[in-house]
C-alpha cells in the first residue's frame, strides 16, 4: 500500500458551511466563491507553515466549499444537513505544492487511471495578483499565443476589448494538443492596481486534445463535465445511460466592459511544464456558429429532459417487471410440492 494523497477531507467536528465561509444561506453562487477564495488564500498552507491550525481551518473552508458550490450537494444539506451527505463521495481539492514528491506520484497515477483530483491554486500565484506584482503579456482580440508554463505557476495575459467587442461578446479558449493539464483563470482588478481571482476552469479532455473556455457572452452556454457520468457508470451502467447528459452543466453568465481584463494560464501538470496555445475571440466575427451553438444545446436540453421522463417511465415498467418476475417464481415453486 503507498501513502495516502491527504486532502481537505471532512473536518471530526463539522460545523455549518454557512458559519464557516462566513455567507447566508441565500447567498449567491459568486458570493459563495468569493468568500471561499479570501479564506483560502487567508489560510492556505503555503502561507503558515509554521502554523498547523491554519492548515486545519484551510481543510474545513475547503470542504464547506465543496458543499455549498455544487447545487445537489448544497440543496441537500439545506434540506437534511449532514447526514444527507455521503463524504466519502465529495469532490476534494489537494494543494500540489505541499504533498511531497512521492505523494505527488500517487496523484499523478490516480489522474492518470481516470480517477478525477482537483488541485489548488498556488498562495504565491495568487499573492503575487493580489500584490499587482506578476508580469501581464498583450493578446489581442483575433490572434493567439503559444507557451509552456511551468507547473503551479501561471502565465498573464491582458485582453483590451472596444465598446462593440464588449456588446458582441468575447470568447478565451485554451488549448493543449499535448494534452496538458491546466486552469484557465479570470482576474478582476482591484483599486489598489492588484488582480483578485474571479473565474476559474480546469482543463477537460476532448479527444486528442485538452481544452478550457470562457464566455463572456449575453446568453446562456454550457459545458460537458465527463466526471458525472463516469462517475455514474461506475455505480450503475443503466443510471449511466439515463445520466449521460446530466453533465450538461451552465457556465458562469458574465460580461466585460470595454477595457482591459486580465486572464491567466495556470500550470496543473504534475511533474511538468504545460504546453498550451491561448487565443481571444470576439463573437460577432461567428454569429453562424453562435446560432448553431445555441440550437443544438436547446436539442441537448430538450433531449435531457425526455431522458429524465423516460427513467421514470422505466424505473416503473422495471419494477412490474421484476414483481411479476418474482410471482412467477413463488407460484412455480408452490406447484412444485
Amino acid at each position: 500500500m503507498g501513502p495516502k494523497v491527504e486532502g481537505p477531507s471532512a473536518p471530526a467536528l463539522r460545523r455549518d458551511p454557512y458559519e464557516v465561509l462566513n455567507v447566508s444561506r441565500d447567498s449567491t453562487d459568486q458570493e459563495i466563491k468569493t468568500a471561499y477564495r479570501k479564506l483560502a488564500l487567508k489560510y492556505h498552507p503555503d502561507k503558515n507553515v509554521d502554523n498547523p491550525e491554519a492548515s486545519e481551518l484551510f481543510k474545513e473552508v475547503a470542504y464547506s466549499y465543496n458543499i455549498l458550490s455544487d447545487p445537489e450537494k448544497r440543496r441537500q444539506y439545506d434540506s437534511a444537513g449532514f447526514e444527507a451527505l455521503d463524504a466519502e463521495g465529495l469532490d476534494m481539492e489537494i494543494d500540489l505544492s505541499n504533498l511531497g514528491t512521492v505523494n505527488t506520484m500517487f496523484a499523478a497515477l490516480f489522474s492518470k487511471l481516470g480517477v478525477p483530483i482537483k488541485t489548488t491554486i498556488s498562495a504565491n500565484v495568487l499573492e503575487e495578483a493580489i500584490n499587482g506584482t506578476v508580469t501581464v503579456r498583450p493578446l489581442p482580440i483575433g490572434t493567439s499565443v503559444s507557451g509552456k508554463v511551468d507547473k503551479q505557476c501561471a502565465h498573464f495575459f491582458g485582453v483590451t476589448i472596444n465598446e462593440q467587442q464588449a456588446e458582441a461578446g468575447i470568447v478565451v479558449r485554451v488549448t493543449s494538443t499535448a494534452q496538458s493539464k491546466f486552469k484557465l483563470l479570470y482576474f478582476e482588478q482591484e483599486a489598489n492596481g492588484g488582480y483578485n481571482l474571479a473565474l476559474q476552469e480546469d482543463s477537460e479532455k476532448t479527444g486528442k486534445v485538452t481544452s478550457a473556455g470562457m464566455y463572456f457572452l449575453h446568453f446562456q452556454v454550457y459545458r460537458m463535465d465527463s466526471t458525472v457520468n463516469a462517475l455514474a457508470m461506475a455505480k450503475d451502467p443503466e443510471a449511466a445511460f439515463f445520466k449521460r447528459l446530466e453533465g450538461l452543466q451552465p457556465c458562469e453568465v458574465s460580461e466585460l466592459k470595454a477595457g482591459t481584463h486580465i486572464f491567466a494560464v495556470y500550470g496543473d501538470n504534475f511533474f511538468k511544464p504545460a504546453s498550451y496555445v491561448i487565443e481571444a475571440l470576439c463573437a460577432r466575427s461567428y454569429e453562424d456558429s453562435t446560432l448553431k451553438l445555441k440550437e443544438i444545446e436547446a436539442q441537448i436540453l430538450r433531449k435531457r429532459t425526455d431522458l429524465r421522463q423516460f427513467e421514470t417511465e422505466y424505473r416503473k415498467a422495471l419494477a412490474r417487471f421484476q414483481e411479476a418476475t418474482n410471482r412467477y417464481s413463488q407460484e412455480k415453486q408452490s406447484m412444485s410440492y
